[in-house]
């Protein structure tokens, strides 16, 4: 009996990690010490696979990465400041925050919501 129940927890919990999707928009309020601004995200998920456009200060570019859980990682090239890449974690279905990096801009911190 407790072999049965222990499958059934496992098998939840394995559930519950798997159930995050940030398909669809998102808005990013984003400071760095260089200062602040808004991102928008359009992304796309596929299993664990994120991909994806970026709009915002720095224009436009495709966005890729991962999702594991509740933990989030995407990255997109910066024509002006290099490599962008977003890490963070999802607070239930419609909120996630971290920490980001904006190339020659420097490290900072985002909160996203889904729109």
């Amino acid at each position: 009996m407790k072999r049965g129940l222990m499958a059934l927890v496992f098998s939840i919990c394995a559930a519950a990690l798997t159930a995050a999707d940030l398909t669809g928009t998102w808005s990013a309020n984003v400071t760095l010490d260089a200062g602040s601004g808004t991102a928008n995200f359009k992304f796309t998920q596929s299993g664990e696979m994120l991909s994806g456009s970026y709009t915002g200060t720095f224009g436009e570019a495709k966005v890729t990465g991962t999702v594991k859980g509740d933990q989030v990682e995407f990255s997109f090239d910066g024509d002006q400041v290099g490599k962008i890449v977003y890490k963070g974690k999802l607070e239930g279905a419609s909120k996630m925050s971290g920490s980001c990096e904006y190339g020659a801009l420097g490290k900072g911190t985002f909160t996203a919501e889904r729109k």
